[in-house]
């Protein structure tokens, strides 16, 4: 069945997503929850020098045609290293290294440099998906094997392609990010009563600070958005990377922030912080991008300590514009210690593996099912520390198709 499928199709590869006309991606991207697949946002990432070959992320995509309809695809990259995944596989590379198995390049499958939920395949709507993904599949297996590739490795995928790609052969990891979801919040101050006393009174005190020092925070979203603002975004991203040192490695050029305003800022959201009587020159942001009832954390800045600006910024002026504009779920980026106590559970999230080196595939597949169980039972320690009330936590643990029984 699979070689008569295939006998009807044309398979190609490509190094250049501008290869693939725009609007034939983006028939399959539109439909999807994330907007990072989506042709405009993956074409800024390669045309601005900020995933290319040199800087270790090769565009490598995956395309099948019907005649001139494009019906399936897969952004893909073949990478020289492990920086920009938020997956950390350096032991591995350690563990390949030591056995004599070079372990890059690999493949990947990613939105680059982006830790959300959310990746798959793209398959137009009628197709069998089934049937596509397992050409597709075979395809990457067949490069792979060809090219010597240590293996294929899927991040943050979505949640309801993960048991398709399962299906296939593919060993899932388990990670966990932290998420907040709009439990029927109308309000900011609904918001809040979902945590402890302690608690309220401490984002209640976050948020005065930034009014104590003579701040405003102002969402700026789609025409609103200047032409100054995104290169400003950039020097505000650049300078808190420097801050981090290699946690916040640089991985996008300011030409990435430029191109934004002119073909995607209908998608992003600016908090922007002035000084009161200022309305020109913002001394702190954040960078958030948008899509139906989700959104998604990205980059912040600021060239000012200011106490607790970070928190308004980056968490809860975008949860208050959340309420306000219908959002459902906001993922605010990688890592958790400060997100915890705001109302944001540890969520869990898969990325999928496959090895073709026997050795590898003989030692990992088992230790990630060990692994599994561990970050299981971190994920629930992490969400028993939370701070909400006591009768939000009873709620919680009843499940929500079995509250009001």
């Amino acid at each position: 069945m699979l070689e008569k499928v295939k006998s009807r199709l044309k398979i190609t590869w490509t190094n250049k997503i501008a290869e693939v006309p725009q609007q034939a991606w983006d028939a399959l991207a539109l439909p999807l929850k994330t907007p990072f697949l989506e042709w405009e946002w993956l074409n800024n990432i390669e045309l601005s020098g900020s995933a290319t070959g040199n800087t270790g992320w090769l565009p490598n995509h995956l395309t099948i045609w019907r005649d001139k309809t494009l019906i399936g695809a897969a952004p893909l990259y073949l990478k020289g290293h492990s920086q920009g995944e938020f997956v950390f596989d350096h032991q591995w590379a350690d563990l390949a290294q030591r056995i004599g198995v070079q372990y890059y390049p690999k493949m990947l499958g990613m939105a680059p440099f982006t830790p959300a939920e959310g990746y798959r395949f793209l398959i137009a709507p009628g197709e069998d998906e089934d049937e596509i993904t397992a050409l597709m599949v075979r395809e990457i297996d067949i490069f792979c094997s060809k090219n010597h590739i240590s293996g294929c490795h899927f991040l943050y995928v979505d949640p309801e392609w993960r048991p398709v790609i399962e299906r296939h052969g593919f060993t899932a990891w388990l990670h966990h990010s932290y998420i907040w979801q709009n439990s029927g919040f109308n309000t900011f101050d609904d918001y809040l009563t979902q945590f402890n006393a302690n608690q309220r009174r401490n984002i209640k005190r976050e948020r005065k600070a930034v009014s104590n020092a003579g701040l405003r925070l102002q969402a700026v979203t789609g025409d609103e958005i200047s032409r100054s603002l995104l290169p400003l975004m950039y020097d505000f991203y650049a300078d808190t990377c420097d801050k981090f040192g290699w946690w916040g490695s640089k991985y996008l050029t300011k030409r990435f922030f430029e191109m934004l305003h002119t073909n995607y800022r209908h998608r992003v959201l600016l908090m922007t912080a002035y000084n009161e009587g200022d309305n020109q020159h913002p001394v702190g942001m954040s960078f958030c991008l948008y899509k139906g009832d989700r959104l998604y954390g990205r980059y912040w800045g600021s060239f000012q300590e200011i106490d607790c600006l970070h928190f308004d910024a980056c968490y809860y002026s975008p949860i208050e514009w959340g309420i306000a504009n219908g959002i459902k779920l906001f993922d605010p980026g990688a890592g958790g210690r400060h997100k915890k106590r705001r109302g944001f559970p540890a969520t869990p999230n898969h990325s999928l593996h496959r090895f073709y080196n026997r050795r590898l595939q003989q030692i990992l597949c088992p230790y990630i099912k060990e692994v599994n169980q561990l970050e299981q039972e971190e994920i629930e320690a992490i969400n028993a520390e939370l701070p909400f009330s006591k009768r939000e936590v009873e709620l919680k643990e009843v499940p929500l198709d079995h509250q009001g029984d």
